[in-house]
């Protein structure tokens, strides 16, 4: 056991609910293998919400005992960052992080890592960008998770710092850190849920075949705008049977993320498999897709989306021993070897052009949503029917075949994918990354704000006449009555809104009749008789009393 990593999680919740994202499956993922599989002693997980102990623990342990102790705390909290050394997060923007960082004087006192689990937002580009702007350090990263992302990544930091050197000058190309560590399964936990012949039997019975049957397997969300086209796998399995010379069987396990488009899938089911058997499974049960993990002989996945980035099913798949047929796409690239685990079908995309970029302006400017940019891209991009047909086809008819190829996945699941794999990796990153720290003694660590959003009264101190200051002084409104205006307060509702930033009713009372007392008090010394601490708040609610008409200042 070595070390503490705090996590930066935004949900309310840890755990999944219905018709996940595949960016929330791979978080949770994550996040337990750190705590399962990392070997820190203490994992910080920072959250905005208060968040149930109980059911984030059963989450994270998914009924397991933790040797790694978990804690629960705030955002705000750079004391647990500070400790822990690392401040992971699941998404790839690490801007606003950084200057959270830097106003609280802490540039060297920990790293920031974010994960890149898509490319396609224009957005996510942007916010993923700013890291040459803001002060994201040398020992900071974000990670890829495939090769095509890395080299996007790189691509895109060279041309974008290019152009900011040549507006701003400056020989200087500030870029991340950008290392590649895949995501990762757990290997022992999907052998034991697809190596089970009693529900492989049933469940095949259930759905009308017999052992000789083929059944084909898709995983994921069902959605031709942010997934994959349906129309070529069902012709590629259609194809693929006649080929062989007796149907195969397809089930779809997933979900829709707009129940509408279901009758769309079902008529392509229609047109293009007219022969083949299909079977639409609830992929939000997780115990009946764990049976078709146990029942099922190929997988299928001809994802053709820019959303898609590394490709978790996959992997998944080749942990419970399925062979492959998949599109040569983005990261199935990297974690499926040809001939090896699967059959790759190439893939085709149009030259740059204005067409595509049209597409993009069209999303930019709010005339189409992103599902529906994504969803045009991916509409002409093809995948080669051909040869995934010929792959299904080869696997349908040789029983060897299919056994040597789930062999071969569960070989690289053990050597690349398994989670000890993948958190040595991590280690080995968050190791470097310290060592970075450590030898950049020279970093600034005097707080600084963001000057473009760093501190509303800072930001808009030009509004106001006045801007608070030590030597400001406070007095009594004349024909006030400190009692009467702590009882008021405590009845008018509308004095409850934002009283968390300032110091409770029996303070501010106090505060009251100490000026009832001596009037004209300067801020300076009013402060002075309180704990530090408290001094914020009983600033904002001398701020807050001549709000209400209750003091006077000078």
């Amino acid at each position: 056991m070595r070390g503490e990593l705090a996590i930066h999680h935004l949900g309310v919740r840890v755990g999944l609910g219905q018709n996940p994202f595949g960016r929330d499956v791979a978080n949770l993922a994550l996040f337990r293998a750190f705590a399962r599989h990392g070997g820190f002693e203490r994992l910080h997980l920072l959250t905005p919400f208060r968040i149930d102990p109980a059911a984030a623990h059963e989450a994270l342990s998914a009924g397991e005992a933790l040797a790694t102790e978990v804690e629960y705390g705030s955002l705000l909290d750079q004391g647990r960052m500070a400790r822990a050394g690392v401040l992971f997060r699941g998404k790839a923007d690490l801007p606003e992080l950084a200057w959270a960082r830097r106003s609280a004087g802490r540039d060297l006192d920990y790293s920031l890592v974010g994960l890149i689990h898509t490319l396609a937002p224009p957005l996510t580009r942007q916010e993923i960008a700013l890291a040459s702007v803001a002060p994201v350090e040398p020992w900071d990263a974000i990670i890829c998770t495939s090769p095509a992302v890395q080299g996007a990544m790189q691509t895109m930091f060279a041309e974008w710092t290019d152009y900011l050197g040549q507006k701003f000058g400056g020989p200087e190309r500030p870029a991340p850190m950008l290392p590649m560590i895949p995501l990762g399964v757990d290997l022992a936990e999907m052998t034991a849920l697809a190596d089970r012949p009693q529900v492989r039997a049933a469940a095949r019975a259930r759905l009308g075949l017999s052992e000789d049957d083929v059944l084909v397997l898709w995983v994921g969300r069902l959605s031709f705008f942010e997934k994959a086209a349906p129309q070529p796998m069902f012709r590629a399995v259609e194809e693929a049977g006649r080929k062989v010379g007796r149907p195969l069987h397809f089930a779809l396990a997933g979900w829709f993320p707009n129940p509408e488009h279901r009758p769309l899938f079902e008529e392509a089911a229609k047109g293009y498999a007219p022969t083949t058997p299909v079977h639409w499974i609830d992929g939000n049960d997780r115990v009946l897709l764990g049976e078709m993990w146990a029942a099922a002989d190929i997988f299928l996945s001809l994802v053709d989306n820019i959303q898609e980035t590394f490709g978790l099913a996959p992997v998944e798949a080749m942990a419970a021993g399925l062979p492959i047929v998949a599109s040569d796409w983005d990261g199935y690239r990297f974690t499926l070897q040809h001939g090896r685990q699967a059959f790759l079908a190439s893939s085709l995309i149009p030259a740059p052009g204005r067409p595509s970029a049209g597409m993009l302006r069209r999303h930019q400017l709010r005339i189409d949503s992103y599902q529906a940019y994504a969803g045009h891209v991916a509409y002409y991009t093809a995948i080669n029917v051909r040869e995934a047909a010929d792959g299904l086809a080869a696997l349908a008819a040789s029983p060897d075949m299919r056994r040597r190829l789930g062999q071969g996945g569960r070989q690289r699941v053990r050597e690349v994918f398994d989670w000890p794999q993948v958190m040595r990796r991590y280690r080995e990153l968050f190791d470097e990354l310290a060592a970075i720290r450590q030898q950049a003694a020279s970093a600034s660590r005097a707080p600084k704000l963001n000057p473009v959003s760093g501190d509303p009264f800072r930001d808009f101190a030009g509004f106001a006449t006045k801007v608070l200051s030590p030597e400001t002084r406070f007095a009594l409104r004349e024909g006030v009555s400190p009692g009467d205006e702590v009882a008021l307060a405590l009845t008018v509702r509308l004095d409850g809104f934002a009283d968390a930033w300032r110091a409770p009713p029996d303070a501010l009372r106090r505060l009251v009749e100490g000026l009832a007392e001596t009037p004209w008090r300067a801020l300076g010394d009013i402060v002075s008789e309180v704990p530090p601490s408290e001094r914020a708040g009983v600033t904002y609610g001398l701020v807050w009393l001549c709000k209400m008409g209750v003091l006077d200042w000078l």
